[in-house]
């Protein structure tokens, strides 16, 4: 942020809803969710540019879950955005209108493999997600979240990320345990096990960092920011986007991920999805070396460059 703020840029990270010190999001499983709904989330975004009296906005960017926001307010209103920037997560569109929603298989031949697996969205949408993680010492959670941010890094050695070919069981078991995981384990058992061996995560969050993720989940639990992946995988929740089917993003867009993150491969053919069909003003896929999933943490410097030189093209 502060070398975007030098190069002239007014710059603003809200948390988002659920996220952080957020108010606005329930944290009962039991209520309705509709308000995490991609459209709700994108009026979030619009609402609070509005109360800032904002009405125009040179370069939207957004990050995993908030790429697909970024993504649909792009797309939505881009007379407001100027042009977009989504990272490690690729955006698809919106719902496709009169597709009959078949049950999906692959949760029955994930269950069958050898080794058993379930996938982890299906897994943050369940009830008992929240209780697995809401951890009940700071210190057993800090051990988890300082675990999770590292198996996503580049620091973790075992990533190795390259695309899928198809939406199969047999090959999203090829992903790592934080996205296809073992049958019968938590996300902290998926994680745990791979704790850092050295401090390399100093450079891009240290423990004084973390210590906020920390004390903030400890807090408020996991509940709320667990309820935008229940939105994601439920087969309704954003059929109201269907309204807007046909429309691409017409801005000029861009695509950064980190070389060992498999956000981009984890659904295949998401990312030529979107460079082929949804944005129609591509400036193109860059990825970062020496970055994981956390691209913008582990390498902030080679991602405000991209930022910049994009936004200085247009």
């Amino acid at each position: 942020m502060p070398k975007l703020v030098a190069e002239g840029f007014r710059v603003i990270a809200p948390d988002q809803r659920g996220y952080g010190k957020t108010v606005g999001g329930s944290k009962d499983f039991e209520d309705d969710i509709r308000q995490y709904s991609l459209f709700n989330l994108t009026i979030d975004i619009l609402s609070f540019l509005f109360k800032l009296k904002i009405y125009k906005v040179d370069l939207l960017v957004g990050h995993d879950a908030g790429s697909i926001v970024a993504g649909t307010a792009a797309l939505i209103r881009p007379d407001i955005f100027k042009s977009v920037v989504m990272m490690s997560a690729p955006y698809t569109g919106v719902p496709k209108i009169n597709v009959k929603k078949n049950s999906d298989p692959i949760h029955k031949n994930l269950k069958d493999l050898q080794v058993p697996r379930k996938h982890y969205q299906w897994y943050y949408s369940s009830k008992q997600a929240n209780d697995d993680m809401h951890l009940k010492s700071k210190k057993k959670l800090h051990q988890f979240l300082r675990c999770y941010f590292h198996t996503k890094s580049a620091d973790w050695k075992q990533n190795f990320p390259h695309k899928l070919k198809a939406w199969t069981a047999k090959e999203l078991a090829k992903l790592p345990e934080y996205y296809i995981m073992k049958l019968n384990d938590t996300m902290v058992d998926s994680v745990i096990k791979f704790k850092p061996k050295n401090k390399n995560y100093e450079k891009w969050l240290n423990d004084e960092e973390l210590s906020f993720y920390t004390e903030t989940f400890f807090k408020n639990g996991f509940q709320s920011s667990l309820n935008w992946y229940r939105c994601m995988t439920s087969n309704e929740m954003n059929d109201d986007l269907k309204i807007f089917y046909g429309k691409n993003i017409n801005i000029p867009s861009m695509f950064i991920s980190g070389e060992k993150d498999w956000g981009m491969y984890q659904k295949p053919g998401a990312l030529e999805e979107m460079r082929k069909n949804v944005c129609k003003n591509f400036y193109g896929i860059n990825i970062v070396k020496n970055a994981g999933h956390w691209v913008q943490q582990e390498q902030p410097k080679k991602v405000c460059e991209l930022l910049l030189n994009f936004y200085n093209s247009l």
